[in-house]
């Protein structure tokens, strides 16, 4: 049977995701074979698996952070918000239909725990050791009858728990004890240890706090885990982009990237804020956006709303002025559909509106349909002209999730990629639209800029337009990846009891 060891929280974003990626790397490099598991996810950054299954991006880094192909398996419930106090469910990677919080929690959420006991059946048989991630805080009285992801999990498994709170916010003690109050006599049997997540400065000053912490709860702090700046590693949602600081702008290339209310997938654009040259910011207003030098227009989980928020803020009128007066601009998925001329919904799998014009930067309408595309491909960009200059790539390993069929009317526009390999198929399938005059682009796929040669033929494009030399590509971004996740792992290794850790994983829960 698989040793199980799993994290919660006080609250969200206590650095749950991040500590579960740490111990899968640890256990890695200790010769273990583990696996990471978060049994409900909620998130807008999700992930397409080899076999086209949806999930979440946080268990895919946790895989990655494991030496692991990511699999359905380690997120079998993803929900992925659509506004109005409504989700998209996603069951073992493939949507099942939209639900209000409401009817998800009361009793849904239940019906789904069967498929979450089966994927860790699976787990266990397969692997020696599980690192599982709870959700939000247990101590929510009222989801506690419907959880499929905190203790529901932890007594299915009877697995230890390690309960983290994020000193960075403040409150860290009274989160800890009062948690651990709101707990039943039996979960709280289950917590095994506590984490403080996130501390600036001399850890010895901690030691009361330590002291005072243990007396009260007689749960031993396994230890006090510095903040850490500059991960390098896969955000889990959008609510982390409230953590990320805009660069200084003393850069040479100014990338803007318009925050919409339901972006989703903004990890397509790291790889590009890593690089040396650029100052990325996230832009969620008209005053804002300022003069870039590229303009970038991310996926969303409600193009229709998120189109018409760009139409509202006064982003859409300063967009085209941008692009009028020679900036670029470039559309990832559902910001790819917004380039075009007309979104219908006939079906209302987004909204309420039947259609809504588009931006018109493309010859193009999509009409979009209740089945998702999900899938794992690998393309070749063949003659891309970008202002004015021939960009040439192939080999894209990327991924497509999107609802919905894009026609063409106009002769003027050009579609430079070719998908070559999709779902492990040989295909020859034109995608993306680049418009002749090199200064409106978009495509389906995901991933684009991870390429290190695609992202930096872009790059030395902006630069050669500003008067700049172009630079030689040294970064290797997957190398960069596995550095992050030993360095990550190294941190946590120092900042934690692994002695205690590992004998409390031994006892079980």
């Amino acid at each position: 049977m698989a040793k199980c060891i799993m994290l919660q929280g006080t609250s969200s974003h206590v650095g749950k995701s991040i500590l579960v990626t740490a111990l899968c790397r640890i256990f890695y490099q200790d010769g273990r074979h583990v696996v990471p598991f978060k049994a409900q996810n909620m998130a807008l950054n999700s992930y397409v698996t080899k076999d086209g299954g949806e999930m979440g991006r946080a268990q895919v880094a946790q895989a990655e952070a494991a030496c692991l192909e990511p699999t359905v398996d380690m997120n079998p419930v993803l929900l992925k918000p659509t506004g109005n106090s409504c989700s998209q469910v996603v069951l073992m990677g493939k949507p099942i239909g939209n639900m209000s919080a409401k009817e998800y929690h009361n009793g849904y959420s239940v019906k789904l725990f069967g498929e979450v006991k089966a994927a860790l059946a699976r787990l266990q048989k397969d692997y020696d050791t599980i690192v599982i991630e709870g959700a939000g805080s247990p101590a929510e009285v009222n989801l506690r009858d419907n959880d499929i992801v905190n203790m529901r999990v932890a007594r299915y498994l009877k697995a230890p728990v390690l309960l983290i709170a994020d000193i960075d916010r403040g409150g860290a003690l009274a989160s800890l004890v009062g948690t651990l109050e709101l707990l039943t006599e039996e979960e709280r049997a289950l917590v095994k240890g506590l984490i403080i997540n996130k501390f600036r400065g001399d850890v010895s000053l901690l030691t009361p706090a330590v002291d005072f912490l243990e007396q009260k709860t007689g749960k031993p702090v396994l230890g006090i885990v510095p903040h850490i700046e500059h991960l390098g590693i896969d955000d889990e949602d959008s609510v982390s982009l409230d953590d990320k600081k805009d660069d200084d702008g003393d850069a040479d290339l100014k990338i803007a990237v318009i925050r919409t209310p339901k972006i989703s997938n903004f990890t397509d654009f790291d790889c590009l804020a890593g690089e040396a040259d650029v100052s990325l910011h996230y832009v969620t207003g008209a005053d804002s956006l300022g003069t870039p030098d590229l303009i970038l227009l991310p996926g969303s989980k409600n193009t229709t709303e998120d189109l018409l928020y760009l139409r509202s803020s006064g982003l859409e009128e300063k967009i085209r002025q941008a692009v009028d007066a020679g900036t670029p601009l470039i559309g990832i998925c559902g910001g790819y559909q917004m380039l075009g001329r007309e979104i219908h919904d006939p079906h209302h799998t987004e909204s309420s509106h039947d259609s809504v014009p588009g931006l018109g930067f493309l010859s193009m309408t999509t009409t979009f349909s209740p089945e998702k595309l999900t899938s794992q491909v690998e393309a070749d960009c063949r003659s891309w002209t970008f202002l004015g200059r021939d960009i040439s790539v192939k080999g894209l390993r990327c991924y497509e999730i999107h609802m919905g069929e894009t026609e063409f009317s106009g002769a003027g526009d050009t579609h430079p990629l070719h998908i070559t390999r999709r779902a492990g198929q040989d295909v020859d399938i034109v995608e993306g639209t680049g418009r002749t005059d090199g200064l409106v682009f978009g495509t389906y796929i995901h991933g684009i800029f991870d390429h290190d040669d695609f992202r930096r033929a872009v790059l030395n494009t902006l630069r050669q337009k500003k008067g700049l030399s172009p630079l030689a590509n040294t970064r290797n971004v997957n190398a960069e990846k596995q550095r992050s996740y030993d360095a990550l792992a190294d941190v946590v290794r120092r900042s934690l009891d692994m002695d205690k850790l590992r004998a409390i994983m031994e006892q079980g829960g």
